[in-house]
């Protein structure tokens, strides 16, 4: 029965890890409705530990890991782009991109057997996440350029969705 959870090269606590540090980082993408939630974050988390690992394990005489971790790096870079766009002049996404490279970072993080240091970053993650998000709420010289171009894109669009009072009264005949 031991034999059935035995998962080597792979470690259950280190898989773990991996799924609590994406979820934590995905829960405030997902709470917020940003892209990104807990379950893409604990998939790139848990699937960068296992390419990391696994090349870490192989035993041929031309393998190196870090190969691997900079294809990783290549392939994040692509699922990164993929959550980019460009709407009025205005890039959305990024920091969802660089969301899912940092998540990334954590797993190969978690695959070098950095446990710890991993779920501190984690934690480092989301107070950036939310931490910045406060300020640029408090602080008016946080929301100009880029910033004030995306709210008052997001303006436009609430107010081509919202219902013409004039014409949707259903109370008149």
């Amino acid at each position: 029965m031991i034999e059935f959870f035995d998962i080597a090269p792979f470690q259950w606590h280190a898989i773990l890890s991996a799924i609590v540090c994406g979820g934590m980082i995905g829960f405030e993408r997902q709470v917020r409705g940003k892209p990104v939630g807990i379950r893409t974050a604990c998939l790139i988390t848990l699937g960068t530990y296992l390419f990391i690992t696994t090349s870490s394990s192989l035993e041929v005489e031309n393998s190196d890991p870090t190969r691997v971790l900079g294809q990783i790096v290549t392939g994040i870079g692509f699922l990164g782009a993929g959550v980019m766009l460009a709407r009025d002049g205005a890039v959305m996404g990024v920091t969802s991109a660089a969301t899912i490279w940092v998540l990334a970072a954590i797993g190969a993080m978690i695959g070098t057997n950095n446990l710890i240091a991993a779920v501190k970053v984690s934690l480092l993650v989301v107070g950036i996440l939310y931490g910045v998000d406060i300020l640029e709420n408090h602080a008016k010289i946080l929301t100009r350029g880029v910033h004030a171009s995306i709210k008052n894109f997001h303006r436009r669009e609430s107010d081509k969705k919202a219902p013409d009072p004039e014409t949707h009264d259903e109370t008149r005949n």
